[in-house]
């Protein structure tokens, strides 16, 4: 008699972890203010002590902070790199930001206090195109 696992297929590009795992068992995001197009950028750690930081965090919470170090990122990057469906992204950034560790901006936001891109580079984005 052969056991029911025998069939499946050890593929060892799959997570060996499910999402539901990841979040503790939650589905959905507590927050509605993220979209995949809110910005999120990492806070700096006041008075907190760096190894019990990182024991607190779970792998994929660092690798959040880690892409969000050097500058705000769209929540649908953060979840292409996390290799995670949007719905589990949206949840370990909203306990980043529970914890005041992230801050999630709209787009707009981000862009109002002075961040434009250069136009110039828009110009030869937007000509080349048309060029296509």
């Amino acid at each position: 008699m052969r056991h029911w696992t025998e069939e499946l297929d050890d593929d060892a590009d799959q997570p060996l972890v499910r999402p539901y795992t990841i979040t503790g068992g939650r589905t959905t995001a507590g927050r509605d203010d993220l979209t995949l197009i809110t910005l999120i950028t990492a806070l700096p750690v006041v008075g907190a002590d760096p190894a019990a930081d990182r024991q607190a965090l779970q792998p994929e919470h660092r690798t959040v902070l880690r892409l969000c170090a050097h500058g705000p990122v769209a929540v649908a990057e953060i979840a292409a790199e996390l290799d995670l469906p949007v719905s589990v992204t949206k949840i370990l950034i909203g306990d980043l930001i529970d914890a005041g560790r992230v801050r999630a901006r709209p787009p707009l936001a981000f862009a109002q206090n002075g961040n434009l891109p250069d136009m110039t580079i828009l110009e030869a984005v937007r000509n080349g195109l048309r060029g296509l």
